[in-house]
């Protein structure tokens, strides 16, 4: 058979290290899917959704650091893969999405399935361009990649169904496209400048981001010559919380107190590869310098005195000798004391509770972390789930922690397990899923068990959109419209040929968690968990604390105490009487 364009497409993305595509086929595709088919050499994972396809695509890349792919046919296929790319854009991976359109005479003229793509995926992607003529595709697809992998974005390659048909073209064959190597560093006298405010400081505190990755050591190295707490965000986590004898754990709404605390009592904030969110976690009176690979993203969140644009890897080594190791080191101490009491107390809760029902959920993701392997990949839903892993799950430098931490989608954590998987079958990927999370995109329960992919599901299974009724509770609104009627979801995953397992007393937790983390093959664990657990950020507002108030007052009057004396048996009563 003659070669295609979308045979030229499927040589050029084995070039650039892609082995496998995500995607649901359709007649606008059937070029392309049929070009995967006689090659042979990149697999179509095949899912139920392309949405689920987008997301595990993400995962993919995130896990990799390589390109990787999702395809969807034209006008809502590839419109369901908007939520995934945009998690992608977020997270910063580098994904290219092949959108399949509708036959090019026919644009514009409201036919069958007439979108348009090419506006629609600008908001999600550093890349987003139609090709019009057979003869633009090859330069197209080479920008587009060479765009997802130098920007570590979305590339977007919108293509009529026919050309994928046309003849190939002769362009000259260029060098695989993969990210070219760099040392990004600010000037001497930006270093100096730093140097200069860090060593007239008394109390430094560094708040590290996910920028930090592949710096471990130097930033351990540099705190320890700052004599400065670590604190972290959550995209940090997994690179700089363990081994690391100067952290006092994370800040934020899903932080605690101690991370909080040595933010706000430091004097200067180092902040290292970090664009986090929520302004009011910033210190109210601190000299603050960031440091970030993306100018643009300095003094996005709060005022900043000096910006450095650099890599943390490349700006730290040699921000380090010039910093004066001859300090105090007092608020090392203190916010070291504090993270220890305020560990302390978190570790309290995470616990069998004396077999008393419903299970804690700390407990359970205190167990997971115990018992699954030195290298797993942790992937929570939005929501509770993301709470329990930020407080529970203990990094090592092997493990790894991914979601939707900057997008913050429900339903992301069955479908990046799916890519997780696909990029690394023998590795032990673990879905943490919120009951509503897991049944928004109940069908890639079907992903896994045709793609043969072994994943383990978790289901925090406490029968309702459990972080939303905090939220209600902290504005003070009687929960509403958070009721989830759940199947047995054990019971489920069977029907579908998963094992299944549910868990109700504490008591036969830790042998469930055991035996499904084993299994040789998908399995899901559904577990009964408190839905009135409170998450409480490390810092109460008194709006919260008002709110809260009216919460109570109003849940009430409105004739459900009946809540209240669960939350209080929950939360309340078990820290006065155990």
């Amino acid at each position: 058979m003659a070669t295609t364009l979308a045979d030229n497409i499927i040589e050029s993305l084995k070039n650039s290290g892609v082995s496998r595509v995500y995607g649901i086929p359709g007649d606008s595709l059937n070029g392309f899917t049929d070009a995967l088919r006689r090659d042979g050499t990149i697999s179509w994972q095949h899912a139920r959704h392309e949405e689920g396809a987008a997301f595990a695509a993400a995962a993919d890349a995130a896990l990799t650091g390589d390109l990787a792919v999702c395809a969807g046919s034209c006008g809502p296929g590839n419109l369901h893969l908007i939520n995934g790319l945009f998690d992608a854009h977020r997270s910063r991976v580098p994904v290219l999405a092949i959108a399949a359109h509708i036959p090019a005479p026919e644009i514009g003229s409201t036919y069958f399935q007439e979108t348009h793509p090419e506006r629609l995926f600008v908001e999600c992607s550093a890349f987003c361009e139609m090709v019009s003529t057979p003869e633009q595709l090859p330069r197209l697809l080479d920008i587009a990649i060479r765009t997802a992998v130098e920007t570590s974005d979305v590339a977007v390659l919108v293509i009529p169904g026919e050309i994928f048909l046309t003849k190939g073209a002769n362009r000259r064959a260029g060098a695989p496209i993969r990210r070219v190597d760099r040392v990004v560093a600010p000037t001497d006298d930006g270093l100096a400048a730093a140097a200069d405010i860090l060593n007239k400081a008394q109390a430094v505190t560094i708040l590290a981001g996910a920028g930090v990755a592949g710096a471990h050591d130097e930033v351990v190295e540099l705190a320890g010559a700052l004599q400065a707490p670590v604190v972290h965000a959550l995209r940090g986590k997994e690179f700089i919380e363990y081994d690391n004898p100067y952290d006092v754990g994370m800040t934020g709404l899903l932080g605690f107190s101690s991370g909080y605390r040595a933010i706000e009592k430091c004097d200067a904030l180092l902040m290292l590869g970090t664009d986090f969110p929520y302004q009011q976690f910033y210190p109210s009176k601190a000299t603050i310098i960031q440091v970030d690979i993306r100018g643009e993203q300095i003094g996005r969140r709060t005022p900043v005195d000096l910006g450095l644009v650099g890599s943390v890897a490349d700006t730290v080594p040699r921000l380090a000798p010039l910093i004066d190791r001859n300090r105090s080191s007092e608020h090392l101490r203190s916010a070291r004391r504090h993270y220890v009491k305020a560990r302390e107390s978190l570790d309290e809760l995470a616990d069998n509770d004396r077999n008393r029902q419903p299970i804690h959920p700390q407990y359970l993701a205190r167990l997971i972390s115990d018992l699954a392997s030195d290298d797993a990949v942790f992937i929570p839903d939005v929501g509770s789930p993301v709470v329990w892993a930020a407080r529970y799950l203990r990094m090592n430098g092997r493990r790894r922690l991914i979601g939707s931490f900057s997008h913050g989608s429900m339903a992301n954590a069955v479908s990046q397990a799916v890519g997780a998987q696909s990029a690394y079958p023998g590795r032990q990927i673990i879905a943490l899923a919120g009951d509503g999370g897991l049944t928004m995109l109940l069908g890639e329960l079907l992903t896994i068990t045709q793609n043969k992919l072994p994943v383990k599901i978790v289901v925090f299974n406490n029968s309702s959109l459990n972080f939303v009724e905090v939220e209600m509770k902290a504005a003070g609104f009687v929960n509403y419209g958070t009721q989830l009627d759940n199947p047995d979801f054990a019971e489920l995953a069977s029907a579908v040929g998963i094992f299944g397992r549910r868990v109700e007393q504490p008591d036969d937790l830790s042998g469930a968690v055991r035996a499904f983390l084993e299994h040789d093959g998908p399995a899901l664990l559904d577990v009964v968990t408190a839905r009135q657990e409170l998450s409480i950020p490390p810092t109460v507002t008194a709006a919260q604390a008002k709110g809260f108030t009216l919460y109570a007052l109003r849940t009430v009057m409105s004739g459900r105490g009946d809540e209240l004396v669960d939350l209080a048996e929950t939360n309340l009563f078990r820290r006065l009487f155990d």
